[in-house]
């Protein structure tokens, strides 16, 4: 059993929320370190050193040729042999925003049971036609597999981007995704109960702020140990960053529901690696 996991927060060309994200690992219990990806690349550090990867939110390379495409080439093809390495032990991944997208491109999302780094799904231009910076409410499905999102039901954060539309071939392939409850997470009308917020119907902007199809906001690969989404949970970790937590209108507890995201994946960590 792992006593403090390690957990490895990548950084460099532009990602830029490695410091806030590296920061709620450190409350969940952790020990964190921000790693240059080159470093990776490069075999001066590697993936097995850690027990959790964390690829955080930015503009990686700029969001040239499409956001994290650049940088999702560059883990799989350059990091391709630790990447399957660290998923084959059984030691979980996040991406978030950005890294949502980077890891999508990667073919680490949807994914498959062994990583074969196919890209089966993208994610695009908001319906807006804008980037969009709002909080949103994300409701959590129940039956997910995902080892990160265990006990949580509904949940508010902030999103930051201009490419969070996600998009698949066909129905049938969210239909597989639905299927194996690897929609983890949606865009929910705030006004529903917690708990029965789930919908395949579109939602209205700015509900879903992106127009992303079945409303989703994250996905996980089947084995719940990958998971993506384009909201911020690590910026909205405490209530004080609530944007109503003057008016009365939010929870008088410090730490937010958005942070069971990381403390559920440290606690995996020590109980299972």
């Amino acid at each position: 059993m792992v006593e403090i996991p390690k957990v490895a927060i990548l950084f460099g060309f532009g990602i830029n929320c490695d410091r806030e994200t590296a920061a709620v690992f450190e409350l969940a219990g952790a020990s964190s370190e921000r790693v240059h990806v080159n470093h990776f690349v490069n075999g001066h550090r590697s993936l097995d050193e850690f027990h959790i990867l964390a690829v955080p939110g930015g503009f990686s390379f700029g969001d040239h040729l499409g956001s994290g495409r650049l940088l999702g080439n560059r883990m799989r093809y350059s990091m391709r042999e630790q990447l399957i390495s660290f998923v084959s032990a059984g030691k979980p991944i996040i991406g978030i925003c950005n890294g949502f997208q980077v890891l999508v491109k990667t073919g680490l999302l949807p994914g498959r049971e062994q990583p074969d780094f196919e890209q089966r799904a993208s994610l695009t231009l908001n319906n807006s036609g804008r980037y969009e910076d709002r909080w949103v409410t994300l409701e959590f499905d129940p039956n997910s597999p995902c080892i990160w999102t265990k006990g949580i039901t509904r949940i508010e954060c902030p999103v930051r981007h201009g490419e969070g539309r996600f998009v698949m071939p066909s129905s049938s392939d969210l239909d597989e995704l639905a299927n194996n409850n690897q929609i983890v997470t949606r865009y929910t009308d705030p006004t529903t109960e917690p708990g029965s917020g789930l919908t395949d119907e579109d939602l209205p902007f700015p509900i879903c702020p992106n127009g992303s199809i079945r409303n989703i906001a994250g996905i996980c690969d089947p084995t719940g140990l990958i998971f993506g989404l384009m909201p911020h949970p690590e910026a909205a970790y405490a209530t004080f960053l609530h944007p109503n937590h003057t008016r009365g209108e939010v929870t008088d507890h410090i730490l937010t529901e958005s942070m069971k995201i990381f403390t559920n994946a440290v606690q995996y960590a020590k109980e299972n690696l």
